[in-house]
C-alpha cells in the first residue's frame, strides 16, 4: 500500500530581478536605513528619491522630471520600483523602455503621449441612489396592448424588497422588468437597482435558501443591512488613456462595413489630438465641479538614451502641459551622441532637456554591500548558502558584475543538489563560475582569439 503526501496546489510566485524591493527603506524623518525594504546602501540616492515621493504626494512635482544616472547594476530600476511601492496602488505607475517608441504602426510621439496619459489618473466620485434587498414579490401588471390585437403589454412591475431593517414595495417601469428578466431574477434573490439609470444587478441568492448540499452552482449572500433605499458614494479610478481609448473606439452601426470592421482584427489606431482636447475639457469641467480629482502618477522611461531628437523635443513640450505626470528617466550612459545626430551630450540627452531635470546619481556597490544584496537574493530565491560562498560571490561581483554574481546562484544550487546537498558551498559556485563566462572574460577571450572569429 502506497501513501503519498499531497503537495499544495497554490501557485508559487515567479521570482523576478526586483522581487525583493518592497519600498525605499526610509525612516519617518527621511533618513535612509542602511538595510531595509530590500535596499542596501545607496543612502544619498534613496533619501533624494524619498523627497521626490513626498513632493508627488503633495502634488508639487507635476510637470517636472527626474533623471537616475549611474553605471549598470547600481539600482536605478530598483529606485523607480521603490517609488512605485511607496506611492501605493492608487497612484498610476507606467514603466516603459526608450526603444518602445520605434513602432511600425504608430508614430514615436504618439507612443510617448499614450504612456503620458496612462500615467495620469482620475478619481471620479459619484453619489448613487440604490434600492437593495431580497426579492419577496415579483409581479408584472399587464394591460391590453395599445397597438390592438390579442397581445398584452406590461404596464408596470410590482417588486418587494426586504433588508434586515425593513421591507419596501416598489412600482417599476417596464424597461426595468426587461433588465430583471435578463439578470434571471427570481423571488429569493438579492438584487440592487440603481435609481438614476435603472440598472439591475443580481448579487446572488439569499442565504436563507441555502440547502444542506455540499456542492451547488448558486452563490449565497447574506441579507443586506440597513434600509432598502440607500445613498452610496462610489469612487472609480481611471487613467486618461482609458478615457481616450473608450472614446476612440468606433461604436459600430448596423451597416455591412462597420460589421466587417468589427469582425476583422482591429489595427492599433492613433488617438487624435482633437479627441484628447475634448476629453481634457470634460476632465477639467469635472475637476471644477468637484466630481473628479486629478492624480498625477509616474512615467518611468528606462534607457532614455535610446530616444532621438524628435522624442526629446516632444518631451520638452509635453512636460510643460497642464495635464502632465511626474517623469523619471534612467540611463547608464556617460558622454555620448544623441541618437540620430552627431551632437555629443552628457547621458545622450540634449542640454536643453537636461536643464529641466533633477539628477540623482547612483554609486557602484562596495564588497560589503554586494554580499548583503546577494544574501537578500538567496533568501528571496529560498537558497541555503554559507558565509564563505557569499564572500566568494562578492569577489566575483567585484571582478565581473553584481548581476553576474546573482546569476551564478541558481546554477550553483542545482550543482549542489546534484552533489546530494541542500546548501550551496564554495565548490559549487566555483564549478558554476567555470561553466559560465561573464562579459569581461568573454571580451578578453575575443581579444586573445581574434583570428578565429569573423570580424
Amino acid at each position: 500500500m502506497k501513501i503519498e503526501e499531497v503537495q499544495s496546489a497554490t501557485k508559487k510566485q515567479r521570482i523576478a530581478t526586483h522581487t525583493h524591493i518592497k519600498g525605499l527603506g526610509l525612516e519617518a524623518n527621511g533618513r535612509a536605513i542602511p538595510m531595509s525594504a530590500g535596499f542596501v546602501g545607496q543612502a544619498e540616492a534613496r533619501e533624494a528619491t524619498g523627497l521626490v515621493v513626498d513632493m508627488i504626494r503633495q502634488k508639487k512635482m507635476a510637470g517636472r522630471a527626474l533623471l537616475l544616472a549611474g553605471p549598470p547594476g547600481t539600482g536605478k530600476t530598483a529606485l523607480a520600483l521603490g517609488i512605485s511601492q511607496e506611492l501605493g496602488s492608487k497612484v498610476p505607475f507606467c514603466p516603459m523602455v526608450g526603444s518602445e517608441v520605434y513602432s511600425s504602426e504608430v508614430k514615436k510621439t504618439e507612443v510617448l503621449m499614450e504612456n503620458f496619459r496612462r500615467a495620469i489618473g482620475l478619481r471620479i466620485k459619484e453619489n448613487k441612489e440604490v434600492y437593495e434587498g431580497e426579492v419577496t414579490e415579483l409581479s408584472p401588471e399587464e394591460t391590453e396592448s395599445i397597438t390592438g390585437g390579442y397581445g398584452k403589454s406590461i404596464s408596470h412591475v410590482i417588486i418587494g424588497l426586504k433588508t434586515v431593517k425593513g421591507t419596501k414595495q416598489l412600482k417599476l417601469d417596464p424597461t426595468i422588468y426587461d433588465a430583471l428578466i435578463k439578470e434571471k431574477v427570481a423571488v429569493g434573490d438579492v438584487i440592487y437597482i440603481e435609481a438614476n439609470s435603472g440598472a439591475v444587478k443580481r448579487v446572488g441568492r439569499s442565504d436563507a435558501f441555502a440547502t444542506e448540499f455540499d456542492l451547488e452552482a448558486e452563490e449565497y449572500v447574506p441579507l443586506p443591512k440597513g434600509e432598502v433605499h440607500k445613498k452610496k458614494e462610489i469612487v472609480q479610478d481611471v487613467t486618461l488613456h482609458d478615457l481616450d481609448a473608450a472614446n476612440a473606439r468606433p461604436q459600430g452601426g448596423q451597416d455591412i462595413l462597420s460589421l466587417m470592421g468589427q469582425m476583422m482584427k482591429p489595427r492599433k489606431t492613433e488617438i487624435t489630438d482633437k479627441l484628447r482636447q475634448e476629453i481634457n475639457k470634460v476632465v477639467n469641467r469635472y475637476i471644477d465641479e468637484g466630481v473628479a480629482e486629478l492624480v498625477p502618477g509616474v512615467l518611468f522611461i528606462d534607457e532614455v538614451h535610446m530616444l532621438d531628437m524628435e522624442c526629446f523635443s516632444y518631451l520638452n513640450r509635453a512636460l510643460e502641459s497642464s495635464l502632465s505626470p511626474i517623469v523619471i528617466f534612467a540611463t547608464n550612459r556617460g558622454i555620448c551622441n544623441v541618437r540620430g545626430t552627431e551632437i555629443s551630450s552628457p547621458h545622450g540627452i540634449p542640454v536643453d532637456l537636461l536643464d529641466r531635470l533633477v539628477i540623482i546619481r547612483t554609486e557602484t556597490y562596495g564588497p560589503a554591500d554586494m554580499i548583503q544584496i546577494l544574501a537578500i537574493r538567496a533568501q528571496v530565491e529560498e537558497l541555503v548558502i554559507d558565509e564563505e560562498s557569499l564572500a566568494y560571490l562578492g569577489e566575483i561581483g567585484q571582478l565581473a558584475s553584481l548581476r553576474h554574481a546573482m546569476q551564478l546562484m541558481a546554477p550553483a544550487s542545482i550543482v549542489a543538489r546534484m552533489n546530494g546537498r541542500d546548501n550551496i558551498c564554495k565548490a559549487d559556485i566555483e564549478e558554476a563560475n567555470v561553466m559560465y563566462l561573464d562579459a569581461k572574460s568573454s571580451a578578453r577571450l575575443l581579444q586573445e582569439q581574434q583570428e578565429r572569429y569573423i570580424s
